[in-house]
């Protein structure tokens, strides 16, 4: 787009009181943005109320500063950075199932590897958004880590929210996946910020691995600072994008549910993985598979519900553990629910400092994970 083009789209985002289902109206109407802002207010008004026509007429003050800062970062992409792109509704690279949700974004801002920004492969991508979680338990966080592998290299894009946690753990998997430098992204970030930021800065390694092997994806402009009322609103594009939405973990208050909630309501599919009941991050996929959620054991559960092509590339899914996993005495004694010292002692019968000592050998090689509150869990392994 030219530099006019993009403050005229700019000028329509920023135009206070003016939503996305307004300004669609008036793109039905009028075409283009800067037809829209030729229009005097009466005619304006066929569409929105006097007020915002008022509006629409008066450039927003900060629209000068932010359309040069736009496109001096779309004009100024260091060598060897990854691309950059302003992708307006009609716009050959905007993603087609978020037309078909009741609130696609007006504007969508790309950055990520340039061969995934073609509109033949973007329309190609089929997703699987995973979500969950900020604060999992280690088994939440290995299932996402094991499922976002195997669904890639099953050909599914996978499609987080770059938070810590499950969203995290969840990006991780599909780059560590053998596709990952496959036709189509591994794994897209919806963010909550512009995306000159990124937000939580301990994920700023992520963020350049996402960038290098997938795309990075906000609708809110640059320079936009991770406000609270954005990360909900943004799941809706988490959910958009995706065929289906899988929460690994979720506590009953959890964002991780709007966006089950919002796929729900946008006719896509809702998987959810069991957990303990002694687990609060098990408790809002509990709820989900109660209110019809699809329950989920493994990669070939999501793969049937949505009758992916036999064709793909056998998934290697989290399995029931076997093999040296069940040789340790102590990890039939624990289960698979959160335990503390003192019950594991009562059970097994150790002493303090034995117990102590094999805890820590299944911990370092991976059996047992650590919780808070002084909690042992045994981890089931892919």
């Amino acid at each position: 787009m030219e530099r006019d083009e993009i403050a005229a789209w700019l000028r329509l985002s920023l135009t206070r009181g003016v939503g996305n289902t307004a300004a669609r109206r008036l793109l039905v109407a009028f075409g283009e943005p800067r037809r829209i802002f030729e229009q005097p207010a009466q005619t304006l008004q066929i569409c929105v109320t006097a007020a915002q026509a008022d509006a629409l007429l008066s450039p927003p003050q900060s629209l000068e500063a932010l359309t040069q800062t736009t496109w001096q970062w779309l004009q100024d992409t260091p060598e060897g950075a990854p691309a950059r792109a302003l992708v307006p509704l009609g716009h050959p690279l905007y993603p087609l199932p978020l037309l078909n949700t009741e609130d696609p974004p007006l504007l969508l801002y790309f950055m990520g590897a340039a061969r995934f920004m073609e509109p033949d492969v973007l329309a190609g991508m089929r997703c699987l958004a995973m979500v969950g979680s900020r604060n999992p338990t280690p088994q939440g966080q290995d299932n996402a880590l094991q499922f976002a592998r195997a669904l890639h290299t099953a050909g599914l894009t996978i499609v987080s929210g770059l938070a810590l946690g499950i969203d995290a753990a969840a990006h991780e998997g599909a780059l560590d996946s053998a596709a990952g430098c496959g036709p189509t992204p591994a794994t897209i970030a919806v963010v909550g910020t512009g995306l000159d930021r990124v937000y939580p800065r301990r994920n700023l390694g992520l963020a350049h691995r996402i960038a290098a092997q997938g795309l990075l994806v906000s609708e809110y402009p640059l320079g936009t600072p991770p406000l609270a009322a954005n990360f909900p609103k943004r799941n809706r594009i988490i959910a958009g994008l995706a065929l289906g939405t899988l929460v690994v973990e979720a506590a009953p208050a959890s964002g991780s549910l709007i966006t089950a909630r919002l796929a729900c309501e946008q006719g896509r599919e809702v998987f959810a993985i069991p957990g303990s009941i002694h687990a609060i991050q098990s408790r809002g996929c509990h709820a989900l598979i109660r209110q019809g959620a699809k329950l989920v054991e493994s990669v070939q559960d999501v793969l049937e519900e949505l009758q992916w092509p036999a064709t793909t590339p056998p998934a290697q899914t989290p399995t029931e553990p076997t093999g040296c996993e069940t040789t340790h005495p102590l990890l039939d004694t624990m289960g698979f629910d959160p335990i503390g010292l003192d019950a594991l002692q009562a059970r097994s019968g150790l002493d303090t400092a034995s117990l102590q000592v094999q805890l820590l050998e299944l911990e370092l090689s991976g059996m047992v994970g650590r919780l808070p509150g002084g909690l042992f869990q045994r981890m089931a392994l892919a």
